[in-house]
C-alpha cells in the first residue's frame, strides 16, 4: 500500500479518490514543525501540501521513500525544486484548477476598485452615511489593459467584454489571429500604459516581469489609471505604486499579492485608495476541491501507470542515456537561453537542426529541452519538458526538426533558429570531446565560445581599436574578462565580439559601452548554472 501524507488544509472531497483507492492510505497531519516532519517523512511515498508546509532540502534528506510531492495549487515557491530533482522526486501541481477562482476574484477587485465598495462598507458599518464621499466610475466603455493573456487573462477578457469594455491584451505569445478570435486588441506594454483606464496583471514572476511596474512605467500610464494585481507579488514595485498614488498618477489599486507576505508596507496598505486582500485568488470551496482532486488523480496515475501530466521538474531518463546525452542536454539548454535573449521577443517559428552523430540518436528529449528553454524565458516555471509541446501548440508556435549528414568540422552539431517575420536569430553549438560545450555560430558569424553564466554580446564596426576600447571600459568598472571571441564576415564590415565575464554588469557599464562610436548593439546574456536531470526515479 502506498502511503500519502497530507500536511496542509486540503479538501477531503477533493481527496476522495485517494481515500477510496484500495492501494493508497491517506494520513492527514496538519501544523507539523519541520522537525516533526523530518521524523516521519521516511514512511511516505507521496506528500501533498499547499503553501503552509515548506519542503526544504533538509526535509528531503530524510525522504528516503518519497516519490511524489504534490502542490495543491499553482506556485511551488515553498518547495525546494533543485533538491527534489536531485533526489529523483517528481513535483507536480494543479495549474488549471484555480483559473475560474482567480478570474472571478480579479473581477471582484475590479468592481470594488471602480465603485469604492470596501471603503463605503467600512464607513456605513460605523453608522455613517456619506454618499458623496464614495463616487465611483463605470466600467462601461472604459479601456482595460490585460498584461498576460494566459488562461486567467483570457477568462478575465471574456468577462470584461460583458461590461462592454475595450480590451487591450499583451502577451509575448499573443498572435494577431488569437487576439481577433478573442475580440480584443493586441497591444504593447507601452500602449497599454498610455491608453488603459484599468490595468490587470496575469503573468508569472520571471526576471522579465519582476519590477515591471516601476516608476518609469507608471510615468507612462494614463493619469488616473486603476491597477489590479491578483497574479504574483513583485510584478509591481510597491514603493513606486505608493509614489504613484500619492502623486495622483494612479487613482487606485487593488492588490491580492505582495512582494512580502504578509505585507509590511503599512503606508501602502493604509492609503485611502488601496484595496487589499490576503492572497485569496484561489480561495474558493470549488477551487480547493478542484486542486485536491487534480493532484489526487495524478498521484494515482503516477503510481499505477507512471503517467505524468503536470510535472514541474524533469522525469526519469535511464542512467545510460543520461550519461551519453547529458552534455548535449546542457548544450541545448544553453543554446535556447542564448537564442531567446538575443531574439528579444517571442518567436512564432522554431527550427532545430541536428548533424553528425546526433542524427543516429533519439533527440526527442533534447528537442523538448530546447523548447522548454525558449518558452521558460517568458513563462517561467509553468513550462517543463513534459508540457513543452502542449504549451508550444497553445501559444501558436510551430517547430521543425531537420537531421542532416555530418556538419563539416564537427562530429556533432546542433543549430537553433528563432524567427518571426523578417527577424531571425541562429545559434549553433557542439560538444567537443574533453572540452565540453561550445557555441560555434551566432547568426552568420563563426566563433568558439565556452558558455559561461555571464556573457556580453557586442555587434560593432570592424575597425582597429574597438576591442581595446571595450576592454578599457570594462576595466574602468573593474569587470574582469574571462575570454573574448570575435567574428566577422568581411574586413571593415560588421563584426561581433562575445566576452565571458566574472560577474554581471550593471546599466552604467552598458550605457558607457553604447556611447562608443561604431558600436551597434550591446546585450547582456545570462545562462543558468546547470541543467537539472532527475536520477534514480
Amino acid at each position: 500500500m502506498y502511503k500519502v501524507l497530507v500536511t496542509d488544509s486540503i479538501s477531503d472531497i477533493g481527496l476522495k479518490k485517494l481515500y477510496e483507492h484500495p492501494e493508497f492510505f491517506v494520513d492527514k497531519k496538519n501544523n507539523l514543525t519541520e522537525l516533526e516532519l523530518c521524523e516521519i517523512i521516511k514512511d511516505y511515498d507521496a506528500l501533498i501540501v499547499r503553501s503552509q508546509t515548506i519542503v526544504t532540502k533538509n526535509l528531503l534528506e530524510y525522504a528516503t521513500r518519497l516519490r511524489v510531492i504534490a502542490r495543491a495549487g499553482v506556485g511551488v515557491d515553498n518547495i525546494d525544486l533543485d533538491s527534489a530533482t536531485r533526489k529523483g522526486i517528481i513535483v507536480i501541481n494543479a495549474p488549471g484548477a484555480n483559473t475560474i477562482a482567480a478570474t472571478e476574484h480579479t473581477l471582484a477587485m475590479l468592481l470594488s476598485l471602480a465603485r469604492k465598495i470596501p471603503h463605503a462598507y467600512q464607513s456605513t458599518s460605523k453608522g455613517e452615511w456619506k454618499r458623496g464621499s464614495f463616487k465611483g466610475v463605470e466600467l462601461y466603455e472604459k479601456t482595460l489593459g490585460i498584461v498576460g493573456m494566459g488562461k486567467i487573462g483570457t477568462e478575465v477578457a471574456k468577462r470584461a467584454k460583458s461590461f462592454q469594455m475595450k480590451i487591450l491584451g499583451f502577451d509575448p505569445y499573443l498572435s494577431d489571429e488569437r487576439a481577433k478570435k478573442l475580440g480584443i486588441t493586441k497591444a504593447s506594454l507601452d500602449e497599454i500604459a498610455k491608453q488603459s483606464d484599468f490595468i490587470t496583471f496575469h503573468t508569472p514572476l520571471t526576471p522579465e516581469t519582476k519590477g515591471l511596474v516601476n516608476d518609469e512605467y507608471i510615468s507612462k500610464m494614463k493619469k488616473g489609471v486603476r491597477l489590479v494585481n491578483c497574479a504574483r507579488g513583485g510584478i509591481i514595485v510597491e514603493s513606486a505604486l505608493l509614489h504613484g498614488l500619492q502623486s495622483g498618477q494612479i487613482a487606485g489599486a487593488a492588490l491580492d499579492v505582495f512582494e512580502q507576505e504578509p505585507p509590511t508596507n503599512l503606508d501602502l496598505l493604509q492609503h485611502p485608495n488601496i484595496i487589499a486582500t490576503p492572497h485569496l485568488g484561489a480561495s474558493t470551496e470549488e477551487a480547493q476541491e478542484k486542486v485536491a482532486k487534480e493532484v489526487s488523480e495524478e498521484i494515482i496515475s503516477i503510481f499505477e501507470t507512471n503517467s505524468i501530466r503536470h510535472a514541474i521538474n524533469m522525469p526519469q531518463i535511464s542512467g545510460e542515456i543520461q550519461k551519453k546525452m547529458k552534455p548535449f542536454l546542457e548544450l541545448g539548454e544553453q543554446i535556447a537561453q542564448l537564442a531567446i535573449q538575443l531574439f528579444k521577443q517571442a518567436p512564432n517559428k522554431i527550427d532545430i537542426r541536428y548533424s553528425g552523430e546526433l542524427i543516429e540518436e533519439d533527440t526527442s528529449l533534447l528537442t523538448r529541452t530546447m523548447i522548454k528553454g525558449i518558452l521558460a524565458y517568458h513563462l517561467s516555471d509553468s513550462v517543463n519538458i513534459i508540457n513543452a509541446f502542449h504549451l508550444l501548440k497553445e501559444h501558436g508556435l510551430t517547430y521543425n526538426i531537420e537531421k542532416n549528414a555530418p556538419n563539416k568540422g564537427f562530429s556533432n552539431y546542433m543549430e537553433l533558429s528563432l524567427s518571426k517575420g523578417n527577424e531571425i536569430v541562429v545559434i549553433g553549438g557542439t560538444v567537443l570531446n574533453g572540452y565540453g560545450t561550445r557555441i560555434v555560430k551566432i547568426n552568420n558569424y563563426r566563433i568558439d565560445v565556452k558558455p559561461e553564466q555571464h556573457l556580453l554580446y557586442i555587434k560593432h564596426e570592424d575597425r582597429p581599436g574597438m576591442i581595446g576600447l571595450v576592454g578599457s571600459i570594462l576595466g574602468d568598472y573593474h569587470i574582469n574578462i574571462g575570454t573574448m571571441q570575435v567574428g566577422r564576415e568581411t574586413i571593415g564590415g560588421e563584426a561581433i565580439m562575445v566576452l565571458t565575464l566574472d560577474k554581471k554588469i550593471d546599466d552604467d557599464v552598458i550605457y558607457s559601452l553604447k556611447l562608443l562610436n561604431g558600436l551597434e548593439e550591446v546585450d547582456v546574456l545570462e545562462l543558468s548554472k546547470e541543467v537539472a536531470v532527475v536520477e534514480n526515479y
